[in-house]
């Protein structure tokens, strides 16, 4: 185990190391430009469209789920244990600035994620028994031209499933309730393992069903739980901002049970987790909203704005400053531990939140990526390649349930890198047909204008 660590540290120093760094950041650059910032200056218009048309069923155009079920299965997935043990991990190693890191990924991954999106749309197919399947692997062969390289991404996607959609998550949510209730992390595993066969087996419009539901409850409850603690501890928050914007450019020095991080350490586990809790870049999400029903690319790539926002912006900033405002960053605990230390902290029962969120997080987040790894699978080879798939991944849950954090971590790591480098590469050779999208959708002519005018 010790070797194939060392092994998996090499290879993940090398996909994680600046080149890959800068490429996450520079395409949502790229594309944040390329689109005249409509991700930030039409952010009001984005939030009309999607936040406050949640719920909306009477929707027009072709698809298997509605936009928000698209959404609530892209959120299943990206909502997950990464928003808490993922933030407690980023500033354990990363220090406290690297949350500063995780809001630049995420302010520029939006124009990223919702050029994924779009392009799902636009190339998208629709199969003989009427479902939609779409996502990098069908835009890097359809759109450009290079079947070989989404023949890379679907291999890594359908690897990395076994990792950040899967052991990760199993791993986080057992930790969680052994130290909360001490169960078992083995009947944990066993149960969350039988609890997603039960529903993937309905395939997309079943995940899409019970995502909807889970989605908005159980962001609300973790949400609401957080913003008790900040609002109790108001008077923190200058300072913990002030900490987080100080590191994010020093490094912090040792304190406590804290060991210290450099200005490199903060701003690659800021990226590093960033992505792996938003998956901007990655090339997962385009997969769930490629079943969307839609009347054109934009429309439902603003739900991928949406998604960044919500995910970063909101829930793991919580998250990190209620870790940083209660102290907890200097008890040298890491992961959910830490996070469930600040929450206790913070408000009575509040480790109970923490878990709860786990729970569901962990839960959704397995049931959003066994889809994504079975669209994976069956663009490699075919879909009666489904159900060997599915007898590899749910045993995995039980497995990732007893592994160790830290090697789990290291792993899903490497493998989030690996797939998001087609992905990118994708993104940027068509990024004339996201700007084409994009100046049909809001042109003089386009359906922005009409709505607004109407």
């Amino acid at each position: 185990m010790d070797r194939l660590m060392e092994i998996n540290k090499f290879v993940n120093d090398l996909v994680w190391g600046w080149p890959l760094l800068i490429l996450i950041v520079g395409t949502g650059i790229f594309l944040t430009v390329s689109t005249r910032f409509m991700s930030l200056t039409k952010f009001g218009y984005v939030m009309k469209q999607t936040f406050f048309k949640m719920f909306k069923k009477d929707q027009v155009g072709e698809g298997e789920i509605t936009a928000f079920q698209a959404v609530s299965t892209a959120l299943a997935a990206t909502v997950g244990t990464g928003n808490i043990a993922g933030v407690g991990t980023a500033i354990a190693i990363g220090g406290p600035g690297a949350v500063f890191w995780m809001w630049v990924a995420a302010l520029f991954g939006m124009a990223t994620k919702y050029g994924e999106v779009v392009l799902a749309i636009e190339y998208r197919e629709k199969t003989e028994d009427g479902r939609f399947v779409g996502g990098p692997m069908y835009y890097l062969t359809k759109g450009a031209n290079m079947k070989w390289l989404g023949i890379v991404f679907a291999v890594f996607g359908a690897t990395a499933t076994f990792g950040i959609g899967n052991m990760v998550q199993s791993n986080s949510v057992a930790a969680s309730l052994n130290t909360t209730f001490n169960i078992d992390p083995l009947v944990t595993g066993i149960v969350l393992a039988i609890l997603v066969a039960l529903v993937t087996v309905g395939g997309i419009k079943k995940i899409g069903k019970v995502t909807e539901v889970i989605v908005p409850f159980m962001a609300a409850i973790y949400i609401l739980g957080g913003l008790i603690i900040i609002v109790a501890n108001i008077e923190l928050v200058p300072s913990a901002l002030g900490t987080i914007f100080s590191d994010a450019f020093t490094g912090t020095a040792a304190t406590g049970g804290f060991v210290g991080s450099t200005l490199a350490m903060s701003i690659r586990y800021g990226v590093a987790r960033g992505v792996f809790t938003n998956e901007a870049g990655l090339g997962s999400a385009p997969i769930a909203h490629a079943a969307a029903t839609t009347d054109h690319p934009v429309r439902q790539g603003l739900w991928g704005i949406f998604e960044v926002f919500a995910d970063t912006l909101v829930i793991c900033t919580i998250t990190a400053l209620v870790i940083v405002m209660t102290g907890a960053v200097d008890t040298g605990l890491d992961g959910a531990a830490l996070t469930t230390s600040a929450f206790n902290e913070g408000i009575m029962f509040g480790g109970y939140i923490v878990t709860f969120g786990l729970i569901f997080f962990a839960f959704s987040t397995l049931i959003g990526w066994s889809y994504y790894g079975e669209r994976c699978i069956e663009f490699l080879f075919g879909p009666k390649a489904i159900i060997f798939y599915r007898m590899v991944f749910i045993p995995l849950i039980v497995v990732g349930a007893v592994g160790g954090l830290r090697a789990i971590w290291a792993l899903a790591d490497t493998l989030n890198g690996l797939m998001a480098l087609p992905n990118l590469i994708g993104l940027l050779i068509l990024s004339p047909v996201i700007i084409k999208s994009t100046k049909d959708y809001f042109g003089k002519d386009g359906i922005y204008q009409r709505e607004e005018k109407s």
